[in-house]
């Protein structure tokens, strides 16, 4: 019987994704970003054990919450696609209920893994922009960018609607140089793209990282101005406003 490991799940989360959701955070990922705020998901053992019947069974309680908001269920993490078997039995198991279901990934899964059966049981990509540049993109997450063009390829592919999201991070992709480019990769990139968000990188997960015996890659660098990262959305994502 297919199981999967679950850190945690939110009930009622109102910024991933369209309506009032129910937010499954699932536990691996490969990538290992300077600005992760969960590293206590980076682990694909651990956590919460799950079958993906009981899980959407869970996750329909919320239902009415979702048909009235036009919300559904996020998968989050970590990163969805490290558990692909599980992912894919439970989008089929909350298909069979009628749910809303989102993917909230930066496209990068087990080595090899296909995301097409995936895709074809997803409503909504919540897709994050990493990095335009090759280099940098290493630099940032540990892996080669070819990986989550791969995955790219494959959303274009599926013609699944896709809200692109990036984290603006001070003295790294905080000037409207660098916004200016994330338009033109998304541009040549993606297609599909209902939505653009910027985030502003925030310390909120720097605490875990003391327990976890992980330095922290990003100490010393501030929060990004909220003020500042909804001017670079009005100047260049304009017509996404947020």
């Amino acid at each position: 019987m297919t199981e999967g490991s679950i850190h945690s799940i939110e009930s009622m989360g109102l910024l991933d994704g369209p309506g009032i959701r129910a937010v499954v955070f699932f536990q691996g990922c490969r990538l290992r970003c300077k600005f992760c705020h969960n590293p206590d998901t980076w682990a694909v053992h651990g956590g919460e054990r799950m079958t993906p019947a009981a899980l959407a069974d869970r996750l329909a309680r919320f239902a009415p919450y979702f048909d009235r908001s036009g919300g559904g269920v996020t998968f989050s993490g970590g990163d969805p696609l490290m558990q692909p078997e599980f992912l894919l039995e439970t989008l089929r198991e909350c298909r069979k209920r009628g749910l809303h279901t989102c993917l909230d990934t930066a496209g990068v899964g087990p080595k090899g893994f296909d995301p097409a059966p995936v895709l074809a049981l997803t409503d909504l990509v919540l897709y994050d922009v990493k990095h335009w540049d090759p280099d940098a993109y290493r630099a940032l997450t540990g892996l080669d960018i070819a990986e989550t063009e791969a995955f790219q390829k494959a959303m274009t592919a599926a013609g699944v609607p896709i809200w692109v999201r990036h984290v603006v991070v001070p003295g790294h992709t905080d000037t409207v140089e660098s916004i200016r480019a994330l338009r033109g990769y998304i541009s040549t990139h993606l297609a599909n793209v209902q939505k653009v968000e910027l985030l502003p990188y925030h310390l909120l997960g720097a605490a875990k990282y003391p327990p976890l015996g992980i330095p922290y890659p990003l100490e010393g660098v501030p929060a990004m101005d909220r003020d500042r990262c909804l001017a670079l959305q009005k100047e260049v994502f304009p017509e996404y406003p947020v």
